[in-house]
């Protein structure tokens, strides 16, 4: 007993040296990460003070969104206009807590009657609807005009002293020729002798396009915003020899709006729109049968695909910039990303070479899914802009 008693007394000891020790070093390390990120950005130390405050909080639940454009959905569309508002096309009002809302407080730090680039998703998957077939669907512009309306106890429009949004956050869309219409963009750009076609970015359709052998979900999640950003105009989802089945199974399959909303993130970073199409399918040779000449004729689509060079392989292989494209044709181009594993052989590269692609290839170099389809993408880009 006289041991037992002498361990608690210890471990009392020890627990009141240890205790004030901890928070005094914890609080030590927190004041020299302050001081230094005043040092590296001044402007940030307040941003870090509030996110130090309640990193418990938002450790698992907050995500960076880098925008370039405050993205929204046609349907966010306000329905009526106020008398204050109505020189405005449109207005859409975000919540409070709505992370665009947030965006504009804390990163942009926008006042009442600044303007930002703002624009509504357009998503060419769906042909029918009243979301897809909204007139403002695909519209853009630079000159939106935000208003802030306070909530609760906050009475002045504007951000709060640590940042956060004084309430919710309304945004004015103006008239044309302030906001550029997609309709209006697509008439332009089918016209012959209209030198605005040229002159708009957003009037031309992607001319890339992706098939890509589903990689890990976990690596999914940070391909699709990237080729949003980098502009695809169909994007096809499939299955290969060494793809694992369950990878369909990903919540970003089971819950659409999740992949929806990794290809906006990719939009909001670039400054466009329009998402590209997305096709799933898990049997690939089916898929090659029945419905690939259609959606990417061979008449008119140059088709590559991509695989890893062989050391042993003394013949010089194809580049990118190698490419044979169809003759008489805006240059158009599918390219095709196998799994990390690559595509099988002979049996898929064979199928591939038997409808017409080109087999290309980075070098001996084994790349990751993610590397790979960035690399080749903008390789794609720019030899399509290269005439």
């Amino acid at each position: 007993s006289g041991l037992a008693s002498y361990s608690r007394h210890c471990s009392r000891w020890l627990y009141a040296i240890m205790l004030p020790a901890f928070i005094i070093s914890r609080r030590y390390c927190t004041s020299i990460a302050w001081q230094l990120s005043q040092r590296n950005d001044p402007s940030s130390s307040l941003a870090f003070a509030s996110h130090h405050s309640r990193y418990k909080r938002s450790f698992r639940t907050a995500k960076p969104l880098y925008l370039n454009r405050i993205l929204f959905d046609a349907s966010e569309i306000d329905k009526e206009i106020e008398t204050a508002d109505d020189n405005a096309l449109a207005t859409v009002t975000f919540s409070k807590d709505d992370y665009r809302t947030i965006h504009v407080a804390k990163i942009l730090g926008l006042q009442n009657g600044d303007t930002l680039r703002a624009g509504s998703v357009r998503s060419p998957n769906v042909e029918e609807g009243e979301v897809c077939n909204h007139e403002l669907a695909g519209l853009i512009t630079d000159d939106a005009t935000i208003t802030w309306l306070p909530e609760g106890k906050i009475k002045k429009a504007q951000p709060t002293k640590n940042g956060d949004p004084p309430g919710s956050l309304k945004i004015s869309i103006p008239h044309p020729p302030q906001t550029s219409l997609w309709k209006e963009r697509n008439a332009t750009s089918t016209s012959e002798n209209d030198d605005a076609a040229d002159m708009d970015p957003m009037s031309d359709i992607p001319p890339v396009s992706l098939l890509l052998a589903l990689p890990r979900p976990l690596q999914l999640g940070r391909i699709l915003p990237m080729v949003a950003q980098l502009g695809i105009d169909q994007l096809v989802l499939t299955n290969a020899r060494k793809v694992p089945k369950d990878y369909f199974g990903s919540h970003i399959f089971r819950k659409p709006e999740v992949l929806r909303g990794l290809l906006v993130e990719g939009l909001a970073q670039s400054g466009d729109v329009t998402l590209p199409n997305v096709t799933v399918t898990k049997r690939l040779k089916i898929f090659m049968e029945d419905e690939f000449d259609e959606m990417f004729p061979p008449g008119e689509v140059a088709r590559v695909i991509a695989h890893p060079q062989r050391k042993d392989v003394v013949d010089r292989q194809k580049r990118m910039t190698d490419v044979e494209f169809p003759a008489d044709k805006p240059r158009r181009i599918l390219v095709a990303v196998g799994p990390e594993g690559g595509w099988e052989e002979p049996y898929e590269l064979d199928m591939f070479t038997s409808k017409g692609f080109q087999q290309i290839t980075l070098g001996t170099r084994v790349l990751r899914s993610d590397v790979a389809v960035v690399s080749l993408l903008a390789l794609a880009h720019e030899v399509c802009a290269t005439e």
